[in-house]
């Protein structure tokens, strides 16, 4: 179905609510019917068997024809994801609060998410600075708004999402500039915002986990980050491994995808990824970064370089914890409302991660 960027901002349609229900219904089906309704059988690869529900849905969007994430242009592709998120992305997770508003950025105002968890007895919460993924090209506030209220409500926390600049229109280092604009305006605020300023943590997924690595690194000498959250994330561009060849296609990411973004994002800049501020897994020196929770998937292009990062940080001394969900593919965060087994993870990690903030004093 064509998108246009114009449109997709438009309310639901009644057949888009109706795809809504369908694929709700469908996420509450056996496993072993959906895999029948896969038209295929089950898949298992590295000895992982994909989950059922991703299966089904991955069908789907064959059927659909589904398009790559930046084709035929990065806006369109944005459109398309936007869409996408919108139509599955109910029925939302209820938090105390949401407030959207500016802050200063490094090119002008940064827009940012606000949520706000339910008074607790050990108040103030921990405050996670979020950054979406999408490649460094699509994604926004919208996209990635059900991940950060589970965060908020399972984690009990504050969350301030950041929608960063997004490239070809602003490429590297764009993004990664008003990432640490606002983590630092989110330590100089956090107490405005009910949040505990001694506990000000940073987080992302795929191209936001890579963000997060570099702030990571960057402030590690200069009130850095008390812990980072790394969901299937980017580290290294240039080194091609197994998980690449392996799901290469058909799992929600593919290595076209991963090539367009990109070429978006350092194309024309001088920059490639064998600079570790592009590919933090290439950083000379990944000692005195802070602890991490780094959350990785099976079906994932991605997974190997998550794995080899978690690996990297524990070598170098850093506090590192490693989730692997082996039956789910990249982009799990966005499958929350229709596959239990996504729901159970984005719990976990939230949970998970909360543990490791409070572990940290404040």
């Amino acid at each position: 179905m064509a998108i246009d960027p114009a449109a997709a901002d438009r309310p639901i349609t009644r057949a888009e609510h109706l795809q809504r229900i369908v694929a709700r219904a469908f996420g509450k089906l056996p496993g072993s019917i959906l895999v029948r309704l896969s038209g295929r059988p089950p898949v298992v690869i590295d000895g992982q068997t994909l989950d059922p529900h991703v299966q089904w849905v991955l069908s789907m969007r064959k059927k659909r024809g589904h398009k790559g994430l930046v084709e035929p242009t990065p806006q369109l592709g944005r459109a398309r994801f936007r869409h996408e998120c919108r139509v599955m992305g109910m029925p939302v997770t209820d938090v105390a609060a949401v407030r959207d508003f500016d802050i200063p950025g490094p090119a002008g105002p940064l827009r940012v998410r606000h949520y706000a968890p339910s008074p607790a007895e050990d108040d103030p919460q921990p405050i996670t600075i979020y950054l979406h993924g999408g490649g460094f090209t699509i994604g926004d506030l919208d996209t990635h708004d059900e991940p950060c209220r589970i965060l908020c409500r399972e984690g009990r926390m504050h969350v301030l999402s950041v929608d960063y600049r997004l490239a070809p229109e602003h490429p590297f280092p764009a993004a990664a500039d008003d990432t640490m604009a606002a983590f630092r305006w989110a330590q100089a605020h956090a107490a405005e915002l009910g949040a505990d300023p001694a506990r000000v943590a940073i987080g992302g997924d795929s191209a936001g986990g890579n963000l997060t690595a570099v702030i990571s690194i960057e402030a590690r000498d200069d009130r850095p980050p008390v812990a980072q959250l790394l969901i299937y994330p980017a580290t290294d561009s240039e080194t091609r491994r197994p998980s690449e060849e392996k799901f290469s296609d058909g799992y929600f990411l593919s290595m076209a995808d991963r090539v367009g973004f990109s070429r978006c994002y350092t194309a024309g800049t001088g920059h490639t990824g064998m600079e570790w501020r592009v590919s933090p897994l290439r950083a000379p020196d990944l000692g005195g970064v802070p602890p991490a929770l780094v959350a990785t998937a099976g079906f994932d292009i991605l997974r190997d370089e998550g794995d080899e990062y978690a690996e990297a940080l524990k070598a170098a001394g850093t506090r590192t914890e490693h989730l692997c969900f082996p039956s789910l593919g990249h982009g799990f965060i966005h499958m929350t409302t229709i596959t239990p087994a996504a729901r159970a993870a984005m719990v976990r990690i939230a949970q998970s991660w909360r543990a490791l903030l409070n572990s940290t004093g404040g």
